[in-house]
């Protein structure tokens, strides 16, 4: 590494991004681009538009998540619009200065397409000088140096993506991905809660929070007692069974994708993948979730499910290792998903 280049880490996440540096910055923020409704807002704000934890929370701004199940939204000049502004944002975490060639590894869900790769790269160009995009869940492995028989389950808000780990970089079929993740539960958990309540006021952002704080598959370890508002006064509901329905409705699809990952490792290998099962990302807080995969995987034998310890950083921690121990003039060798200045 020269001394004019600055390394960054980014997980560019549908709900949050985190970006950490090679001068230390490590910081979280949400993934939200707003802008004003009209005039009014534009003084109340004293701009045009806002990003990151800035831009919730404002009745009198236009909020736009650019980022849908983790990957660009490619419907049009606003949404590109927005993008670019929280790609730029992004890099203005790492705190760049004069002079710097700054340089990028961006994480991306397990097989993203090319379209949208090259999106991001285009995208990116006018902010970084060398960027590099690669698999969120192999960044997790490469940040635990879990690189050969394991198996990486990244939940995140968009999507939930798998990773099997062979010793090598990981093709397209050591990678699934599917969009039963973190919006889909609150999606699912908000619509049951009006399936019991109907005549409560709810958002999704609240149910995000319930979600956050008290999500569980299994048995219920307490019932889930929340204060909500039904026409404008504050009621005492249980969301206990609607909670614990809505988090596991996205372990089918794991269980199922595991499953077929498993079998594309050698048959000596699979003993010691099953023990190696590492969930990261935002939905691996939610409680029994490691058990209720080892039993569902029971037939196969000793199943060991475990959890990263950083769920915020680990794809932002392990794309700034990478890209610190691989220069990047040669991270063109990683694939052609590659900008150069």
């Amino acid at each position: 590494m020269s001394e004019k280049d600055l390394l960054l880490g980014i997980d560019l996440g549908t709900s949050r991004s985190a970006v950490v540096s090679s001068r230390g910055v490590r910081t979280l923020f949400d993934s939200a681009v707003a802008y004003p409704k009209d005039l009014i807002g534009v003084k109340l704000l004293g701009s045009t538009h806002v990003v990151g934890d800035e831009a919730l929370g404002k009745s009198f701004l236009e909020v736009d998540f650019p980022l849908k199940d983790g990957v660009l939204k490619e419907t049009g000049d606003m949404q590109r619009d927005a993008a670019r502004k929280l790609i730029a944002y992004a890099v203005e975490q790492g705190q760049p200065q004069e002079g710097d060639r700054v340089c990028a590894i961006i994480g991306v869900p397990a097989n993203a397409s090319k379209v949208n790769k090259a999106l991001l790269l285009a995208l990116a160009k006018e902010s970084l000088d060398v960027a590099l995009v690669v698999s969120e869940p192999f960044l997790v492995a490469y940040k635990l140096d879990k690189l050969v028989n394991s198996i990486v389950i990244d939940i995140g808000a968009g999507t939930t993506d798998l990773c099997a780990l062979k010793g090598r970089l990981p093709q397209t079929d050591d990678q699934a991905s599917n969009t039963k993740a973190g919006d889909y539960i609150d999606q699912l958990f908000m619509s049951a809660i009006h399936l019991r309540y109907p005549g409560l006021q709810l958002t999704k952002a609240v149910c995000k929070q319930i979600k956050e704080r008290y999500g569980y598959v299994g048995p219920a370890a307490e019932r889930v007692e929340v204060t909500l508002r039904e026409e404008g006064r504050p009621v005492v509901v249980d969301v206990t069974e609607e909670l614990g329905y809505a988090c596991q409705a996205i372990v089918p699809e794991i269980i199922e994708a595991i499953e077929q990952l498993v079998v594309g490792f050698d048959p000596a290998d699979q003993e010691a993948a099953l023990q190696n099962i590492i969930l990261a990302g935002g939905g691996s807080a939610i409680r029994g979730l490691d058990q209720m995969i080892a039993n569902a995987l029971s037939d196969y034998g000793d199943i060991r499910v475990n959890r990263v310890e950083d769920i915020a950083y680990a794809g932002a921690e392990g794309a700034l290792k990478l890209a610190s121990e691989l220069p990047p003039d040669y991270w063109g060798q990683l694939g052609e998903s590659m900008l150069g200045s």
